[in-house]
């Protein structure tokens, strides 16, 4: 017995120094990520909250301590409700836009066979386009007078707005140029779907079910943790939207750009880099990340209760 337990416990010595090796040579495989992290995400993040309670000025790289001053003027500066106002108008236009224009591209790609390569390979390019030319694209193809949406529009016999003039569809141009780039999201959609079991299509088709049917019976609730996941994510990024309406209207500041196009990282980074109010701007980002912060929380408590997991009972 004692030769046996003298034995057991070399084993486990044994095994617990190779686990410290291997965990040893993990950390060391992710340390560039995390001193990338810890200077680069963690630090600057503890940096711009330590000057959001200053008068941060850049010139000098000196703050003076202000308190909550600059706090205090988020509430008092009609432009920040303004651009949070308008940014939380487009999150609610945008994503769920996105959401369905993805599923449907990942559908009709989940059904093209000899191929399927080439046309995936087609639909996520415009993800790889610049913001830059993406944006000279849709300024063309939005002007209000020669655009080609609506020339198009014209050929129907309807007349196309003043996508970048009139206040009414500044959003919706932004939106559109938004869905331009929604192939992220698609290819989520696309790996989820080919996850689906198939033969849960071919039994409700014995059963009598329609396409119509099947999609929402079977391939909502299956996919239900990818929109789930896909619809936080998108969420997070409406919120922090900036290059679409700054390339859009805010790049040259010899116009005029309607106040509906003035979005909360649009007015931050005027703050900080047009303004060097960069105390007003670090505060402004820290409000952002706390509402982020709450709506994200909310979509957790709540959405994930329509979502099926493998191992559910139910």
């Amino acid at each position: 017995m004692g030769i046996t337990d003298h034995a057991a416990d070399g084993k486990r010595r044994r095994v617990s120094k190779y686990n410290r090796r291997e965990a040893i040579a993990g950390y060391l495989f992710i340390s560039p990520w995390i001193l990338g992290f810890l200077i680069f995400t963690l630090g600057a993040m503890i940096y711009s909250l330590v000057i959001s309670f200053s008068n941060y000025n850049l010139a000098t790289n000196s703050a003076r301590p202000v308190g909550f001053s600059n706090y205090a003027n988020l509430f008092e500066d009609p432009k920040v409700g303004l651009s949070l106002g308008n940014t939380l108008i487009y999150a609610l236009m945008a994503v769920p836009l996105e959401i369905i224009f993805a599923l449907f591209l990942a559908m009709l790609l989940n059904r093209v066979g000899r191929g399927a390569g080439f046309f995936r390979t087609l639909y996520y390019l415009p993800k790889m386009t610049p913001s830059v030319a993406t944006a000279a694209v849709f300024l063309l193809l939005l002007n209000g007078n020669t655009g080609a949406i609506n020339q198009g529009l014209a050929f129907f016999g309807i007349e196309g707005p003043q996508w970048l003039v009139d206040p009414a569809w500044v959003k919706p141009s932004i939106v559109l140029m938004t869905l331009w780039g929604v192939s992220g999201t698609m290819v989520i959609f696309l790996a989820a779907l080919k996850n689906v079991p198939r033969d849960l299509y071919e039994v409700a088709s014995l059963d009598g079910a329609g396409p119509v049917r099947q999609f929402f019976t079977i391939t909502v609730p299956m996919i239900s943790s990818a929109i789930f996941f896909n619809v936080i994510v998108l969420t997070i990024a409406a919120l922090q939207v900036f290059d679409q309406a700054y390339l859009l209207f805010w790049r040259d500041q010899s116009n005029a750009s309607p106040e509906s196009s003035l979005f909360y990282g649009v007015y931050l980074f005027q703050q900080a880099f047009r303004q060097f109010d960069f105390g007003f701007a670090a505060a402004m980002a820290w409000l952002l990340f706390m509402i982020i912060m709450v709506i994200t929380f909310i979509q957790m408590r709540f959405g994930n209760r329509f979502v099926y997991y493998e191992g559910d009972k139910d």
